[in-house]
């Protein structure tokens, strides 16, 4: 279901932002959904030193009620369901897609989207048995989830070829063409549900056997896992995990762990590949690739921009792997994953824009209120066979965009550059099970000049 809503006015959307983010907040965010006035729209990429929607929420947004397809408060201008016939499942769109939705750049979108976990393959692809079997009661199970796992057959689905990530788009950002900059402000992220799950499966994790059963570089097999004896190269090990007061809470026996919740969309891009093959490997949702996609960035939350290359007119920008919490690295294979409801203000960046920054034109690129996050992966061709896996490449590429981004867009001599990230900056794995690594940058603002 696609909903194109009214904006609200601004006395509504004024106590809505007051309400989430607090006074303080309210007038550096007051932009991003038009609270400064009825009908307006921010379509420039202006810069005042961080991201416009860099609201600071306290805690994660945690429902009252599981949000359902099209409940709850939509304030959006847009609204799009993850409908079966709206989402692919394991596979990006293409650069000829048939958009799922239009929208004016500097409006907003709100995305009901879908994890993946708890329909599945070898879940059972039932998600009403598989969350009764962990005490969830069957109301409490997303009715689109159970929709795309009894029902969809938009692509013929391989277990063991095909991503796992149900994919909501594109959408068809107007003024976006070849050259541009599509840039994706997460505004708002709520729970949909108050749980989520995290998966080891296909003996991928950072402790994978390698196919030919024997152990990696620098572990022995019985360092393995999930341990080789228990895994069978295909066996799902999932720990179940509630959310509650802001923190996911996983049991171990008689311990209970806790950690504090941070959600965000592990997967958001644009489409790269003109291959119509709708199940072609270049489409495989599971490699990040130059127009973004399974990033696995965990600060690119709410109050974050991902600045994206486009590739084709409209931008084609789609969604999706959303995560309750995760941690650098994702070693064991998937975050906390759970799904999400997420507004989104998409805009477009043009040439020669200096308040976007140079390298986005050609590489993915975030920013926080406090940092800037340049990316470095393996192998941004997406490719999943034969792809290159070095972590060393991943973090070269990142240092590189880091110095280009100081140099060209900050004015600060390259060689000074390179002793100021030594001194100053944080590296960080984004992820190491991607088949394409991750690495990410965070150079904190604080004491560069800004970005004008």
């Amino acid at each position: 279901m696609t909903v194109s809503r009214g904006v609200p006015s601004p006395a509504d959307t004024a106590d809505r932002l007051s309400r989430s983010f607090g006074r303080r907040r309210f007038l550096q965010i007051a932009s991003a959904v038009g609270a400064a006035g009825a009908g307006s729209t921010l379509v420039g990429c202006s810069h005042d030193g961080a991201p416009a929607a860099a609201a600071s929420s306290t805690s994660p947004g945690i429902p009252g009620e599981i949000l359902q397809p099209g409940s709850g408060s939509l304030q959006a201008d847009h609204y799009l369901a993850s409908e079966v016939d709206m989402v692919l499942w394991g596979y990006l769109p293409s650069t000829d897609s048939e958009p799922v939705l239009r929208m004016k750049s500097g409006e907003t979108v709100t995305v009901d989207t879908v994890s993946h976990e708890g329909i599945l393959e070898d879940q059972g692809r039932d998600p009403d048995s598989w969350f009764g079997e962990k005490g969830v009661d069957r109301a409490d199970v997303l009715d689109d989830a159970r929709e795309i796992a009894a029902n969809y057959d938009r692509t013929p689905r391989d277990f063991d070829k095909d991503g796992p990530h149900i994919v909501t788009g594109p959408i068809f950002v107007e003024g976006a063409e070849p050259g541009d900059v599509l840039k994706v402000e997460t505004l708002e992220t709520t729970l949909r549900v108050p749980y989520g799950v995290v998966s080891s499966r296909h003996g991928k994790g950072a402790l994978r056997a390698m196919p030919d059963g024997k152990a990696p570089d620098g572990i022995d097999l019985d360092e393995v896992m999930p341990p080789v004896g228990a895994d069978g190269r295909g066996e799902n090990v999932s720990v179940f995990t509630r959310a509650q007061d802001g923190r996911g809470i996983m049991t171990s026996g008689e311990l209970e762990l806790s950690f504090p919740l941070r959600p965000f969309m592990g997967m958001m891009g644009v489409a790269t590949t003109d291959d119509g093959d709708a199940t072609a490997e270049s489409r495989n949702s599971i490699p990040p690739t130059l127009g973004g996609g399974n990033i696995d960035i965990r600060h690119l939350a709410v109050g974050s921009a991902l600045y994206l290359p486009v590739f084709t007119d409209g931008a084609l920008f789609y969604t999706g792997d959303p995560h309750h919490g995760m941690g650098d690295g994702e070693v064991a294979l998937t975050a906390m994953e759970g799904s999400l409801r997420t507004t989104f203000r998409l805009t477009v960046c043009k040439r020669g824009d200096r308040s976007t920054p140079s390298v986005a034109f050609s590489y993915p690129f975030g920013e926080t209120e406090d940092a800037w996050i340049p990316i470095g992966l393996s192998d941004p061709d997406g490719l999943v066979n034969g792809s290159d896996r070095d972590l060393n490449v991943a973090m070269r590429r990142a240092v590189v965009n880091a110095l280009d981004f100081l140099e060209t867009d900050l004015g600060i001599e390259r060689a000074v550059a390179y002793a100021y990230l030594s001194a100053a900056s944080d590296f960080a794995l984004s992820q190491v099970v991607d088949i394409t690594t991750g690495v990410h940058g965070l150079i904190y603002k604080d004491g560069l000049p800004t970005l004008t």
